[in-house]
């Protein structure tokens, strides 16, 4: 039995006629009526009583006809959808982004992608560029806007002791795809003037080694900036006092406005908190860093994911020629 078959079959059963039967669905009469006869032959039970001029369902016939109207309206609603979700009228988009992304250009992307798409479902996860580009490989992202350092691997989950290798390659050996999307810089902050204990308050350029005389603020472990701080510090061969850590970047932000120490962020997001005082690092490489949009090379990006990425690149671009990147950031994608 196949779906022509049960095609033809009604359209017999709706006109009574093989000729007229034939016309409808357009082919030759002697075709529909081989496929009608191939039909009752596998399901061993005549369908129609041929008259002169006309047919007529049998018992047969007729228990079949409501079931073969199913069967066909069923594909044809399957056929339906299918093409709702590859023109993007319903499916769903599984996005990673660090914290400094989610509280700065994220959401207005995600706002113009809805406005495009607003039968797709928009599920996002926060987090650190570790776990989401462990996430990513695990198949739980389709999509992750990460941080790209590619002489820093990424260690695995803490107390593991197992590498899950470097940003731009998944620990099963099979690269990621990366689009690099913007180069940010890395900025130290502290309260303002008036409002900080801080012994010293920082100035307009202080290298790593000034920076750690006064008590941190860090990121929970799985930040990328975590590592970059401590790695920096390490490299000068200084140890820093740490104040508090354990936070996310939302939290970071709040403790140095109440003068719990300096942190150290990108400069994405310092929009709108005058309560900080900005100081430019002195230093090279580790104070710029370059974030990009990551994908699996071995399957097949979704066309919701295809559609994210457009419309980032779109947006971005026109941001950029706007000049409504923060200061330190830039549009870097190499058909910009």
């Amino acid at each position: 039995m196949t779906l022509k078959q049960l095609i033809y079959f009604l359209a017999v059963a709706d006109t009574g006629r093989f000729v007229q039967a034939a016309a409808d669905v357009r082919i030759a009469q002697p075709t529909l009526s081989r496929q009608v006869q191939a039909l009752e032959d596998d399901l061993g039970e005549t369908l129609f009583t041929r008259g002169r001029d006309h047919v007529t369902l049998t018992s047969a016939g007729e228990t079949l006809l409501p079931l073969a109207r199913r069967i066909v309206a069923d594909v044809e609603t399957a056929r339906l959808e299918i093409a709702e979700l590859a023109n993007l009228r319903r499916g769903r988009l599984r996005l990673g982004a660090t914290p400094s992304l989610c509280v700065s250009v994220v959401a207005d992307v995600l706002a113009v992608f809805h406005d495009s798409y607003p039968g797709v479902s928009l599920q996002i996860s926060e987090g650190g560029s570790q776990d989401l580009v462990a996430d990513l490989e695990d198949g739980q992202l389709d999509l992750a806007l990460v941080i790209h350092q590619p002489d820093r691997p990424t260690p695995g989950p803490a107390g593991s002791g197992a590498p899950r290798g470097r940003i731009g390659a998944t620990g099963t050996g099979s690269a990621l795809g990366l689009t690099p999307v913007l180069r940010e810089e890395l900025v130290a902050i502290s309260a303002t003037a008036g409002s900080t204990p801080l012994d010293e308050v920082l100035g307009d350029h202080a290298g790593i080694a000034e920076i750690a005389r006064h008590p941190l603020v860090l990121n929970r472990p799985g930040y990328e900036l975590r590592e970059a701080v401590l790695s920096a510090c390490a490299a000068a061969g200084v140890t820093p006092r740490i104040a508090v850590e354990g936070g996310e970047m939302d939290a970071v932000l709040r403790m140095v406005e109440r003068g719990l120490g300096v942190a150290i962020v990108p400069s994405l997001v310092l929009a709108g908190r005058t309560g900080l005082h900005t100081t430019r690092l002195d230093g090279t490489g580790w104070t710029h860093r370059t974030i990009v949009l990551a994908h699996r090379t071995d399957v097949a990006p979704t066309r919701a994911a295809e559609a994210f990425r457009e419309t980032l690149l779109a947006v971005l671009a026109r941001t950029s020629r706007t000049g409504g990147l923060p200061p330190g950031v830039r549009f870097i994608h190499p058909s910009s």
